[in-house]
This record gives structure tokens, C-alpha cells and sequence, in this order.
């Protein structure tokens, strides 16, 4: 233990008798939760979530420059896919709770555009650089046939995102305000917990700004082990999302990665299996939200 840590725990008079060690924080006698402060203006968040009535985060014990002390709190057991019920619930409560309009921001948006545009332009050219290099190969490596068997979802999901950004740039280009709310932005199940009621934890990247990032984040997140469907429905139910807002997020939900290329064929043939089976879960819950409408 550091002496900055010893000196805060020295200063709130916290006695000591076991640390448990964790990937990003330290738990002192199943008791108490030190984190390192990641985010200047936490205590303004906080202060901000209890003034709009959302008080659905552990309350710091402290805080100083350099930690953040909180309650451990124990986590109760649920199943996977109720524990994601419950967060998406959370979420859409807490977006309805810190939900204002603000004036638009032009620059704002003009820079979200031409940066999703500019990215499609980049990955189009990649990936087209990329199968014709492959056409060319005489022998196809295990990667290679991946690739040259999925081209064709990886330039409709390019195509499809595009299509979804120019439409909604168009839509808000002459808006005057926006919806914007306290986003979490790291929408994880590790960061929920329930206890005697549920909580948000690890609030180092929330900001205000669009809710579909948090949507975003938790997609992404656990797109693999997960119904969104269900999940993304049952969120709209509570917080139904604006036309522009849809348009937005499933422009970036779309947008395919690059296979960064490497020597070894297995790692490849992985990355490649994974950015694939995205891009076929996305355009599954596209298509089934287009047939809905939710």
C-alpha cells in the first residue's frame, strides 16, 4: 500500500486489517472501496444525479485529489440475462430523470458527421484495397477466404451506415434544440450491482450528451451474450427514443471495424470471426427493428 493511500485512510480514521486487490480498485476489510479519481468534477456529478432525484450510485464515503472512497456493497446473484433487464431499466430511468433540451450545437454535429464520413470513407477504401489483394493470391490463406466469404456485409454495413448519418444530419442540420442527458458512458454488467437496491457504479466517464451512447456502449460491451432486442425494446418502453436519435445510433452501431493484419493465422481467423458475427448480429437487430418499428 502507497503512503497516499495509507495517508487517507489514516485521515478518515480507517482501521486496516485486510486489502483485497482488485484489477481497478482495493476493498479494505470487506468494508470499504478505494478507487483512484479518474474525473475532476466527480462530486459534481453526483450532486448533479441527486438534484434530478436519481440517487442509484454507491455515496461516497470520501474523496480527495488522488482517491475515491465508497461503501463496499455485495453483490447479489442474478441471472445474466434479468441482471441486463434491471441495468436497462436503470438506464432508461436515469436518462428520463436527467433529460433537458439544449440549444444545438451546429459545430458539434457538423464534426460528428463528417468524422463518421470520413471514417467510412477510410474504411470503404481498405476494405476494397484489401479484397483485391486477396482476388489476387493464388492460394487463399484461412483469413483470406473469411474475408473474401463476409465482403459483402462489411460493405453493406458501410453503406448502411452512411445511408443512416446523411440522414440524419439532414434531420438535425435545421433543428434549434436537442435532447441531451447524464450518460453513464461505460455501460457495462460489472457496473451494476444490486444490493438492497440497484446501483451504477464507476461513474469516471459520464458527461451530458445523446442517450444513445450509453446504448452504444452497452451493445457493444455484450453484444455477443446477449438478446438486444429484448433489451433495446424494454428501453424504449420506459424512454423512447426520438427518430433523429435512431438514425444516429444505428449509423454507429453499424459501422464495421478494421482487421488490423497480422502473422498469425489464427488471431487473425479470430478478430475476423468476431468483427463478422458483429456485423450479422447488428444487421439482425436492425431488420428486426425496421419490421417492429417498437
Amino acid at each position: 500500500m502507497n503512503n497516499n493511500l495509507r495517508e487517507i485512510l489514516t485521515k478518515y480514521n480507517i482501521p486496516i486489517n485486510k486489502i483485497t486487490i482488485l484489477s481497478n480498485a482495493k476493498i479494505i476489510d470487506d468494508k470499504l472501496v478505494v478507487k483512484e479519481r479518474k474525473k475532476d468534477d466527480i462530486e459534481r456529478t453526483y450532486s448533479y444525479l441527486k438534484s434530478r432525484s436519481f440517487d442509484y450510485f454507491p455515496e461516497p464515503v470520501a474523496i480527495d485529489k488522488k482517491y475515491e472512497l465508497y461503501p463496499y456493497i455485495k453483490n447479489s446473484y442474478e441471472p445474466k440475462e434479468q441482471k441486463a433487464m434491471d441495468l436497462i431499466y436503470l438506464l432508461s430511468l436515469l436518462h428520463s430523470k436527467t433529460t433537458f433540451y439544449r440549444e444545438v450545437d451546429i459545430d458539434h454535429n457538423k464534426e460528428i458527421y463528417e468524422t463518421t464520413i470520413n471514417n467510412l470513407d477510410y474504411l470503404n477504401n481498405y476494405y476494397t484495397d484489401l479484397i483485391t489483394s486477396i482476388e489476387k493470391e493464388v492460394y487463399m490463406s484461412p483469413s483470406s477466404y473469411l474475408i473474401a466469404r463476409n465482403i459483402n456485409i462489411i460493405f453493406e454495413s458501410i453503406y448502411y451506415s452512411r445511408d443512416k448519418i446523411e440522414a440524419w444530419y439532414k434531420k438535425v442540420e435545421d433543428s434549434k434544440n436537442e435532447r441531451v442527458v447524464n450518460i453513464h458512458n461505460n455501460i457495462t454488467l460489472d457496473h451494476y450491482i444490486k444490493s438492497e437496491k440497484p446501483y451504477l457504479i464507476s461513474w469516471n466517464k459520464s458527461r451530458i450528451d445523446s442517450p444513445i451512447y450509453d446504448l452504444l456502449s452497452f451493445y457493444k460491451n455484450h453484444y455477443l451474450e446477449l438478446d438486444f432486442d429484448d433489451l433495446f425494446h424494454y428501453y424504449e418502453s420506459s424512454y423512447p427514443l426520438k427518430e433523429e436519435e435512431r438514425l444516429l445510433l444505428f449509423s454507429q452501431l453499424a459501422i464495421p471495424s478494421k482487421i488490423e493484419l497480422e502473422n498469425d493465422e489464427y488471431k487473425m481467423c479470430i478478430k475476423i470471426n468476431k468483427m463478422i458475427d458483429y456485423l450479422y448480429k447488428t444487421s439482425k437487430l436492425i431488420t428486426n427493428y425496421q419490421k417492429s418499428k417498437w
